[in-house]
């Protein structure tokens, strides 16, 4: 049984950001192939957004016990599909020949110390053509102590994530997500500066700024947002 515990208490939170999942999921969808390994599932609400009742196997790592527990009572309320499998452990924990079409880091690479050896680690579980698909929060210069509190070692750029890819992988596609979010968070630090958002703000955010977000992130090329999505391809 893994040791590890979730120092973060934003889960619950976040999990009624319904326009932010379904944006990130619109995108992400397409790439899943039949068999998924996604690390760090949380309480299981991103499973739910993204499992599509198609695939094969869906494999929801996570290394805190506790959450674990809340994911193996999601499955058994059905609120998870029969597809998916619930593991307590982290990536190295995974026996040698398991590969995945997909392996999934949703707001969670940030919160692992060595990120570089993560995503060496996720690479040998990919099959032939796979693809490795990260969602991060975007900018260091944004980072709160909000960040430090929910335990977020770092945020990126393109340039910082592309760096933690193994040069085996190419790159499928890299592009910053919400830019009415970024402006948000900007004044969250100049201005509010809350260590926790509370339910109404993530509200206002999810429910108005995702929207404008999703007809003008394309329109500026995705050149600027609140977090990034990277997919990567093995060779």
């Amino acid at each position: 049984m893994n040791n590890f515990h979730y120092v973060g208490s934003e889960l619950r939170l976040f999990s009624e950001a319904q326009n932010w999942k379904a944006y990130y999921a619109s995108i992400i969808r397409q790439y899943l192939g039949s068999e998924v390994l996604e690390v760090g599932a949380g309480i299981g609400t991103t499973t739910e957004r993204l499992c599509q009742r198609n695939e094969k196997r869906w494999i929801c790592l996570e290394p805190d016990p506790v959450l674990v527990k809340i994911l193996e009572s999601s499955l058994q309320k059905n609120s998870l599909l029969s597809c998916c499998e619930i593991r307590n452990g982290i990536i190295s924990d995974l026996s040698a020949d398991e590969r995945f079409d997909s392996i999934l880091y949703i707001d969670v690479l940030e919160h692992i110390k060595d990120d570089i050896n993560e995503t060496r680690l996720a690479v040998n579980h990919l099959n032939k053509g796979g693809l490795l698909i990260i969602l991060v929060p975007a900018y260091q210069w944004l980072y709160t102590p909000f960040d430090s509190s929910i335990g977020h070692y770092r945020r990126y750029n393109k340039n910082t994530l592309s760096k933690t890819i193994p040069s085996s992988l190419k790159v499928v596609y890299l592009n910053y997500l919400d830019c009415a979010g970024l402006l948000a968070s900007i004044s969250n630090r100049l201005i509010l500066k809350s260590k926790m958002p509370n339910r109404r703000q993530i509200l206002v955010w999810d429910r108005y700024m995702i929207p404008i977000s999703r007809t003008l992130d394309s329109l500026i090329l995705h050149s600027f947002g609140k977090s990034i999505l990277g997919i990567w391809r093995k060779q």
